[in-house]
């Protein structure tokens, strides 16, 4: 029962490459796909979403806003959580201050109230106070750490 094995051998010239998959025989694609991305225009931000005029004026008068204390504003000293803009144009601000202990911790909320209230197209302005997170120095814009010296 021993049967001998026999391996034919076939030696040949060279072999044909096998051929290469394509994008294309599976579907039709434009050769420039970024064409219509590329020359797409930003989708407009409303005047009261980040980026839009009018919550970017209540960021700069949020700005004009100085901590008495520190030589900072409170938008970059990261005093400002949330600025939110309703669709009736009232902006609602949650913020908080560098310690519950801060002197300014009674007129500071109605500072914010006055200054964000007196921008053009703000019917009212409502800020709330919070305390968690509390605050922290690394919640400081680079800016307001080279004003300071921390950076």
């Amino acid at each position: 029962m021993n049967e001998e094995r026999r391996i034919e051998v076939e030696e040949v010239d060279g072999v044909a490459p096998p051929p290469k998959a394509r994008v294309t025989d599976v579907f039709e694609r434009k050769r420039d796909y970024l064409e219509g991305f590329l020359k797409a225009a930003p989708a407009d931000a409303g005047a009261d979403a980040p980026g839009g005029d009018l919550y970017e004026a209540v960021i700069e008068a949020l700005k004009d806003i100085y901590d008495p204390e520190i030589p900072v504003n409170i938008y970059d000293l990261g005093l400002i959580y949330d600025v939110a803009i309703t669709p009736e144009h009232h902006a609602k601000i949650k913020m908080t201050l560098t310690t519950p202990h801060c002197p300014v911790a009674e007129s500071m909320p109605g500072e914010v109230e006055l200054r964000v209230g007196s921008v053009p197209g703000i019917g009212d302005a409502e800020v709330e106070l919070v305390w968690d997170p509390p605050w922290d120095p690394q919640k400081m814009s680079d800016e307001a750490r080279l004003e300071l010296g921390m950076l």
